[in-house]
């Protein structure tokens, strides 16, 4: 798919799609993706990650396997779902109907100096995931998509992926909490879980 001429607000799009969904648990790729959710609304159902880029797909599975009542949305950036590719041949061998992956595609690397990812060189994530397997795989183009992604999540009638196409922009940084262990035992704690 080639890239639209008009993107989306990634900002706009995260708090308009979290407020939609507001008891989804989310997790979140390291950087912009985790930005973007904090900017919308810290709530103790927000699983940051820091430092582990490939990995927030993967997180997600096992969260949506473990909490099969409860949407799960990923939210994470086209380079970090480039470097957990995998991740989506396992989500659609395992087919977790609450499991929704948003990627923020701008086409670069927006956390090592904004090369060109993947996505701007003719990859593209919707075909790339239904030939993994995950059926529901579909573009947004504007704003008017965040119905269909939340839609979507509320049914729990997944696995979804949305491949988001974004401005290539930097809104100001808004740092989420970076204590692991503080995160962790928050989003435990709000599961109904002890800390460990």
């Amino acid at each position: 798919m080639s890239k639209p001429n008009n993107a989306v607000d990634r900002r706009e799009f995260v708090a308009s799609l979290l407020e939609s969904v507001p008891h989804a648990l989310v997790v979140t790729g390291l950087g912009s993706a985790s930005y973007d959710v904090f900017a919308s609304g810290d709530r103790d159902q927000h699983f940051y990650l820091w430092g582990a880029m490939g990995c927030a797909a993967s997180l997600g599975l096992g969260l949506a396997l473990a909490q099969q009542d409860k949407p799960v949305i990923v939210v994470t950036g086209d380079g970090e779902q480039l470097m957990g590719i995998g991740s989506l041949g396992t989500i659609a061998v395992k087919q977790p109907k609450n499991l929704t992956i948003v990627v923020l595609d701008n086409g670069h690397f927006g956390e090592t100096g904004m090369q060109r990812s993947h996505t701007s060189l003719g990859t593209d994530l919707v075909a790339v995931a239904k030939g993994f397997g995950i059926q529901d795989a579909f573009a947004v183009t504007d704003l008017d998509g965040v119905s269909a992604v939340a839609a979507r999540a509320r049914a729990k009638g997944g696995p979804t992926l949305a491949q988001v196409f974004i401005r290539p922009d930097e809104p100001p940084r808004a740092l989420p909490p970076r204590d692991g262990v503080y995160v962790k035992n928050r989003f435990r704690a709000a599961l109904g879980y002890a800390p460990f």
